[in-house]
């Protein structure tokens, strides 16, 4: 699995060359990665990826949020988004990058907003903290219907592993410029 991603990060490699965490560019990566993580696209299907109020999609909107010292440097206003459908029940990502015009309707009983200091998001990234303890602890701030995002724990942590998945390097991720 592990060399399809890169695979997929080398084919958009071209077109994000200047990607920096969690920027729009980041986040057209993080959607390929996405989709090319079986455990994303095949345990996310059907139930999770069809709570969309009947819209089609649901919202995963992140950002890089404050760090042990109370600074935020980069904030609600650097958010990225991907936007996740089911089709023929598998959860496609079909949008990674700057917030788009859905991202205006965010509804928490369906979409997903988190944000973690970069300290933290690396952690995450590199498995070192995992989504529950994350979440429990306070090192990720969630909005959204957190009764589903409990029941899809392990999916969760893939996504949260995207992080790596996207930049080998997230264990050097640092706090620096913003989207």
């Amino acid at each position: 699995m592990k060399k399809t991603l890169i695979a997929a990060a080398l084919i958009a490699a071209p077109l994000t060359a200047n990607a920096e965490f969690m920027d729009a560019d980041w986040a057209a990566m993080a959607c390929d990665a996405w989709n090319a993580n079986s455990t994303l696209t095949n345990e996310l299907g059907g139930d999770w990826a069809g709570n969309n109020g009947g819209r089609g999609y649901k919202l995963i909107l992140s950002y890089r949020g404050k760090d042990s010292g109370g600074a935020a440097p980069c904030g609600q206003a650097s958010r990225v988004q991907m936007t996740i459908e089911d089709k023929g029940g598998k959860a496609v990502c079909t949008y990674g990058g700057a917030p788009d015009a859905k991202a205006a309707v965010f509804d928490k009983s369906m979409d997903y907003e988190m944000h973690a200091s970069d300290k933290n998001w690396a952690k995450m990234g590199t498995g070192e903290t995992g989504a529950m303890g994350a979440m429990i602890w306070g090192k990720l701030k969630f909005n959204g219907p957190k009764m589903e995002a409990m029941s899809v724990m392990g999916p969760f942590n893939a996504y949260l592993q995207l992080v790596d998945d996207v930049r080998e390097d997230a264990a050097t991720i640092s706090a620096g410029s913003c989207n």
